[in-house]
Protein backbone atom coordinates (compact mmCIF):
# COMPACT_ATOMS: atom_id res chain seq x y z
CA UNK A 1 0.00 0.00 0.00
CA UNK A 2 1.17 3.07 -1.08
CA UNK A 3 1.63 6.56 1.35
CA UNK A 4 -0.23 9.21 1.32
CA UNK A 5 1.20 12.44 0.12
CA UNK A 6 1.57 13.87 3.50
CA UNK A 7 3.05 11.04 4.81
CA UNK A 8 5.82 11.06 1.88
CA UNK A 9 6.05 14.40 2.72
CA UNK A 10 6.81 14.27 6.84
CA UNK A 11 9.00 11.09 5.88
CA UNK A 12 11.67 13.50 3.74
CA UNK A 13 11.66 16.30 6.52
CA UNK A 14 12.34 13.64 8.93
CA UNK A 15 15.72 12.69 7.37
CA UNK A 16 15.70 16.58 6.63
CA UNK A 17 15.85 17.07 10.36
CA UNK A 18 18.01 14.17 11.06
CA UNK A 19 20.88 16.04 8.84
CA UNK A 20 20.34 19.30 10.42
CA UNK A 21 20.98 17.58 13.73
CA UNK A 22 24.51 15.72 12.27
CA UNK A 23 25.30 19.28 10.90
CA UNK A 24 24.93 20.79 15.21
CA UNK A 25 26.84 17.67 16.31
CA UNK A 26 29.83 18.50 14.20
CA UNK A 27 30.13 22.05 14.62
CA UNK A 28 29.65 21.33 18.19
CA UNK A 29 32.97 19.57 17.26
CA UNK A 30 34.43 21.94 15.79
CA UNK A 31 33.45 24.37 19.24
CA UNK A 32 35.50 22.03 21.44
CA UNK A 33 38.39 21.62 19.23
CA UNK A 34 39.09 24.93 18.36
CA UNK A 35 38.68 25.80 21.86
CA UNK A 36 35.77 28.05 21.38
CA UNK A 37 33.55 26.39 24.21
CA UNK A 38 34.13 29.48 26.40
CA UNK A 39 33.02 32.04 23.81
CA UNK A 40 30.15 33.04 24.92
CA UNK A 41 31.62 32.76 29.03
CA UNK A 42 29.33 31.07 31.67
CA UNK A 43 26.49 32.87 30.12
CA UNK A 44 23.39 30.43 28.59
CA UNK A 45 21.59 30.94 26.51
CA UNK A 46 22.71 34.42 26.31
CA UNK A 47 26.20 35.24 24.93
CA UNK A 48 28.46 37.30 27.19
CA UNK A 49 25.39 38.48 28.61
CA UNK A 50 23.89 39.14 25.63
CA UNK A 51 21.57 38.22 23.17
CA UNK A 52 23.74 39.69 20.14
CA UNK A 53 27.62 40.49 21.35
CA UNK A 54 29.07 43.33 20.32
CA UNK A 55 32.31 43.06 18.68
CA UNK A 56 32.94 39.05 18.73
CA UNK A 57 35.99 37.43 19.09
CA UNK A 58 36.43 34.53 16.47
CA UNK A 59 35.60 31.80 19.55
CA UNK A 60 32.60 33.98 20.27
CA UNK A 61 31.43 33.66 16.58
CA UNK A 62 32.18 29.97 16.65
CA UNK A 63 30.33 29.32 19.73
CA UNK A 64 27.25 31.61 19.23
CA UNK A 65 26.97 29.78 15.47
CA UNK A 66 26.62 26.80 17.50
CA UNK A 67 23.69 27.91 19.54
CA UNK A 68 21.89 29.40 16.98
CA UNK A 69 22.31 25.85 14.93
CA UNK A 70 20.70 24.32 18.30
CA UNK A 71 18.46 27.39 18.65
CA UNK A 72 17.27 25.95 15.09
CA UNK A 73 17.23 22.67 16.35
CA UNK A 74 14.28 22.99 18.65
CA UNK A 75 11.52 23.88 16.62
CA UNK A 76 12.84 21.52 13.93
CA UNK A 77 12.16 18.69 16.38
CA UNK A 78 9.04 19.76 18.34
CA UNK A 79 7.68 20.13 15.06
CA UNK A 80 8.76 16.69 14.42
CA UNK A 81 7.17 15.49 17.07
CA UNK A 82 4.33 17.62 16.36
CA UNK A 83 3.04 16.50 12.64
CA UNK A 84 3.86 12.76 13.95
CA UNK A 85 1.19 12.86 17.12
CA UNK A 86 -1.34 15.03 13.76
CA UNK A 87 -0.46 12.25 10.88
CA UNK A 88 -0.50 8.89 12.55
CA UNK A 89 -2.49 6.72 15.03
CA UNK A 90 -2.14 6.51 19.08
CA UNK A 91 -0.21 3.34 18.44
CA UNK A 92 2.32 4.23 15.95
CA UNK A 93 5.97 3.21 16.69
CA UNK A 94 6.35 6.90 14.21
CA UNK A 95 4.65 8.68 17.05
CA UNK A 96 6.65 6.98 19.92
CA UNK A 97 10.32 7.56 18.04
CA UNK A 98 9.25 11.39 17.44
CA UNK A 99 8.42 12.00 21.16
CA UNK A 100 11.89 10.00 22.42
CA UNK A 101 13.57 12.23 19.67
CA UNK A 102 12.06 15.36 21.61
CA UNK A 103 12.92 13.94 25.29
CA UNK A 104 16.70 13.69 23.96
CA UNK A 105 16.62 16.74 22.41
CA UNK A 106 15.90 18.11 25.91
CA UNK A 107 18.64 16.54 27.61
CA UNK A 108 21.16 17.41 25.02
CA UNK A 109 20.17 21.05 25.64
CA UNK A 110 20.22 20.70 29.69
CA UNK A 111 23.77 18.94 29.23
CA UNK A 112 25.22 21.72 26.71
CA UNK A 113 23.76 23.87 29.07
CA UNK A 114 25.97 22.37 32.36
CA UNK A 115 28.63 22.42 30.69
CA UNK A 116 28.90 26.10 29.64
CA UNK A 117 27.18 26.68 33.31
CA UNK A 118 29.93 25.16 35.38
CA UNK A 119 32.81 26.21 32.99
CA UNK A 120 33.57 22.14 31.75
CA UNK A 121 34.91 24.44 28.22
CA UNK A 122 38.26 25.32 27.14
CA UNK A 123 41.11 24.24 29.10
CA UNK A 124 39.36 22.76 31.86
CA UNK A 125 41.07 19.90 32.68
CA UNK A 126 38.79 18.37 35.69
CA UNK A 127 37.15 14.64 35.95
CA UNK A 128 33.79 16.25 35.88
CA UNK A 129 34.27 17.50 32.02
CA UNK A 130 35.22 13.60 31.23
CA UNK A 131 32.13 12.41 32.65
CA UNK A 132 29.94 15.06 30.99
CA UNK A 133 32.08 14.80 27.92
CA UNK A 134 31.02 10.95 27.66
CA UNK A 135 27.28 11.80 28.68
CA UNK A 136 27.03 14.06 25.98
CA UNK A 137 28.07 11.66 23.41
CA UNK A 138 25.97 9.17 24.59
CA UNK A 139 22.98 11.53 24.47
CA UNK A 140 23.82 12.72 21.38
CA UNK A 141 24.38 8.89 19.56
CA UNK A 142 20.73 8.74 21.20
CA UNK A 143 19.18 11.76 19.84
CA UNK A 144 20.94 10.95 16.29
CA UNK A 145 19.08 7.54 16.69
CA UNK A 146 15.68 8.09 17.77
CA UNK A 147 15.61 10.67 15.13
CA UNK A 148 16.23 8.15 12.27
CA UNK A 149 14.05 5.64 13.61
CA UNK A 150 12.07 8.32 13.35
CA UNK A 151 12.47 8.91 9.66
CA UNK A 152 13.09 5.07 8.43
CA UNK A 153 9.65 4.30 9.96
CA UNK A 154 8.05 7.57 8.63
CA UNK A 155 9.53 6.18 4.98
CA UNK A 156 6.77 2.78 5.34
CA UNK A 157 9.61 0.35 6.96
CA UNK A 158 8.09 -2.23 9.51
CA UNK A 159 8.86 -1.46 13.10
CA UNK A 160 11.91 -3.57 14.59
CA UNK A 161 10.68 -5.96 17.28
CA UNK A 162 13.12 -7.75 19.71
CA UNK A 163 10.88 -10.45 20.89
CA UNK A 164 11.38 -13.84 19.05
CA UNK A 165 14.36 -12.66 17.13
CA UNK A 166 16.34 -15.11 18.48
CA UNK A 167 20.46 -14.51 18.80
CA UNK A 168 20.43 -12.06 16.46
CA UNK A 169 18.66 -9.54 18.17
CA UNK A 170 21.52 -10.03 21.03
CA UNK A 171 24.03 -9.55 18.35
CA UNK A 172 22.57 -6.32 17.19
CA UNK A 173 22.35 -4.56 20.32
CA UNK A 174 25.45 -6.07 21.16
CA UNK A 175 26.87 -3.86 17.86
CA UNK A 176 24.62 -0.64 19.06
CA UNK A 177 26.14 -1.47 22.60
CA UNK A 178 29.38 -1.42 21.70
CA UNK A 179 29.49 1.31 19.35
CA UNK A 180 28.25 4.19 21.96
CA UNK A 181 31.00 2.16 23.70
CA UNK A 182 33.98 3.19 21.23
CA UNK A 183 32.26 6.66 20.24
CA UNK A 184 32.51 7.55 23.82
CA UNK A 185 36.38 6.41 24.27
CA UNK A 186 36.54 8.63 21.11
CA UNK A 187 35.06 11.89 22.56
CA UNK A 188 37.02 11.69 25.18
CA UNK A 189 40.13 10.79 23.42
CA UNK A 190 39.33 14.31 21.31
CA UNK A 191 38.96 15.95 24.33
CA UNK A 192 42.75 15.08 25.30
CA UNK A 193 44.00 15.69 21.63
CA UNK A 194 42.37 19.56 22.36
CA UNK A 195 44.02 19.86 26.00
CA UNK A 196 46.97 17.78 25.32
CA UNK A 197 48.54 18.14 21.68
CA UNK A 198 51.15 15.53 20.58
CA UNK A 199 54.21 16.93 19.12
CA UNK A 200 54.75 13.88 17.52
CA UNK A 201 53.85 10.40 16.35
CA UNK A 202 54.32 7.41 18.89
CA UNK A 203 53.05 5.60 21.76
CA UNK A 204 55.96 6.51 24.54
CA UNK A 205 54.51 8.11 27.16
CA UNK A 206 55.44 10.24 30.16
CA UNK A 207 56.14 8.87 33.49
CA UNK A 208 53.24 11.66 34.55
CA UNK A 209 50.79 10.67 31.79
CA UNK A 210 47.42 11.83 32.34
CA UNK A 211 44.25 9.80 31.97
CA UNK A 212 43.53 11.11 28.60
CA UNK A 213 46.74 10.98 27.04
CA UNK A 214 46.67 7.14 28.04
CA UNK A 215 43.37 7.14 26.41
CA UNK A 216 45.21 7.44 23.17
CA UNK A 217 46.18 3.92 23.04
CA UNK A 218 43.12 2.34 24.62
CA UNK A 219 41.05 4.00 22.09
CA UNK A 220 42.02 2.63 18.57
CA UNK A 221 41.81 -1.30 20.38
CA UNK A 222 38.81 -0.36 21.94
CA UNK A 223 37.50 0.73 17.61
CA UNK A 224 39.08 -2.05 15.69
CA UNK A 225 37.83 -4.99 18.23
CA UNK A 226 34.18 -3.10 17.78
CA UNK A 227 34.82 -2.76 13.95
CA UNK A 228 35.35 -6.45 13.50
CA UNK A 229 32.40 -7.10 15.83
CA UNK A 230 30.40 -5.03 13.97
CA UNK A 231 31.04 -6.14 10.79
CA UNK A 232 30.30 -9.28 11.68
CA UNK A 233 27.06 -9.03 13.26
CA UNK A 234 26.66 -6.81 9.71
CA UNK A 235 27.41 -10.31 7.80
CA UNK A 236 25.23 -12.43 10.38
CA UNK A 237 22.13 -9.77 10.03
CA UNK A 238 22.84 -10.13 6.02
CA UNK A 239 22.46 -14.23 6.36
CA UNK A 240 19.93 -14.50 8.96
CA UNK A 241 17.60 -11.96 7.28
CA UNK A 242 18.01 -12.56 3.25
CA UNK A 243 16.32 -9.24 2.43
CA UNK A 244 17.37 -6.76 -0.27
CA UNK A 245 17.55 -4.13 1.60
CA UNK A 246 19.11 -5.43 5.06
CA UNK A 247 21.90 -6.75 2.56
CA UNK A 248 22.65 -3.26 1.33
CA UNK A 249 22.58 -1.63 4.42
CA UNK A 250 24.73 -4.12 5.98
CA UNK A 251 27.29 -3.84 3.19
CA UNK A 252 27.48 -0.24 3.56
CA UNK A 253 28.10 -0.87 7.32
CA UNK A 254 30.92 -2.95 6.91
CA UNK A 255 31.96 -0.36 4.22
CA UNK A 256 31.54 2.75 6.56
CA UNK A 257 33.49 0.96 9.44
CA UNK A 258 36.58 0.27 7.67
CA UNK A 259 36.44 4.14 6.13
CA UNK A 260 36.26 5.31 9.77
CA UNK A 261 39.02 2.91 11.29
CA UNK A 262 41.29 4.56 8.28
CA UNK A 263 40.10 7.74 8.99
CA UNK A 264 41.25 7.26 13.16
CA UNK A 265 45.07 5.66 11.36
CA UNK A 266 45.38 9.26 9.62
CA UNK A 267 44.20 11.15 12.52
CA UNK A 268 46.78 9.78 14.55
CA UNK A 269 49.11 9.96 12.09
CA UNK A 270 48.40 14.17 11.77
CA UNK A 271 48.21 14.57 14.92
CA UNK A 272 44.34 15.32 15.11
CA UNK A 273 44.08 17.87 13.46
CA UNK A 274 40.58 19.69 13.83
CA UNK A 275 39.73 19.50 10.06
CA UNK A 276 40.77 15.60 10.54
CA UNK A 277 38.65 15.46 13.77
CA UNK A 278 35.87 16.59 12.20
CA UNK A 279 36.19 14.30 9.28
CA UNK A 280 36.71 11.45 11.99
CA UNK A 281 33.45 12.53 13.75
CA UNK A 282 31.23 12.81 10.78
CA UNK A 283 32.36 8.97 9.60
CA UNK A 284 30.81 8.11 13.53
CA UNK A 285 27.70 9.67 12.62
CA UNK A 286 27.33 7.84 9.67
CA UNK A 287 28.39 4.65 11.09
CA UNK A 288 26.10 5.12 13.42
CA UNK A 289 23.10 5.98 11.73
CA UNK A 290 23.71 2.88 8.91
CA UNK A 291 23.90 0.87 11.98
CA UNK A 292 20.75 1.94 13.52
CA UNK A 293 18.84 1.26 10.33
CA UNK A 294 20.58 -2.10 9.72
CA UNK A 295 19.45 -3.51 12.81
CA UNK A 296 15.80 -2.15 11.88
CA UNK A 297 15.47 -3.52 9.34
CA UNK A 298 17.13 -7.19 10.11
CA UNK A 299 14.99 -7.13 13.29
CA UNK A 300 11.79 -6.28 11.09
CA UNK A 301 8.98 -9.08 11.73
CA UNK A 302 9.75 -11.76 9.18
CA UNK A 303 6.84 -11.23 8.04
CA UNK A 304 7.47 -7.70 6.54
CA UNK A 305 10.69 -9.26 4.47
CA UNK A 306 10.94 -10.04 0.94
CA UNK A 307 13.66 -12.52 -0.17
CA UNK A 308 16.61 -10.74 -1.61
CA UNK A 309 16.66 -12.65 -4.99
CA UNK A 310 12.85 -11.30 -5.67
CA UNK A 311 14.27 -8.16 -6.60
CA UNK A 312 12.10 -5.94 -4.30
CA UNK A 313 12.30 -3.89 -1.27
CA UNK A 314 12.32 -6.57 1.18
CA UNK A 315 9.61 -4.06 3.31
CA UNK A 316 6.05 -3.49 2.47
CA UNK A 317 5.28 0.45 3.09
CA UNK A 318 2.34 0.79 5.08
CA UNK A 319 0.21 4.28 5.45
CA UNK A 320 1.76 4.60 8.67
Amino acid sequence: MQQSQPLRRFARYAWGVLAWNVGVVVWGAFVRASGSGAGCGNHWPACNGQVIPQSPSVHTLIELTHRLMTGVDTPLVVALAWLAWKLYAKASPVRRAAAVSLFFLVTEALVGAALVKLDLVADNRSTARIWMMALHLVNTFLLLGSLTLTAWLASGRAAPRLRGQGALAWVMLGAVAATIAVGTTGAITALGDTLYPKAHVGIDLPAAATFLERLRIVHPIVAIATALYVMLAGVLARRMRPGAETAALSRRLVALFAAQIMAGVFNVAMLAPVWMQLVHLLLADAVWIVLVCTAASALAPAESLVPAAAGRPEFAPSAG
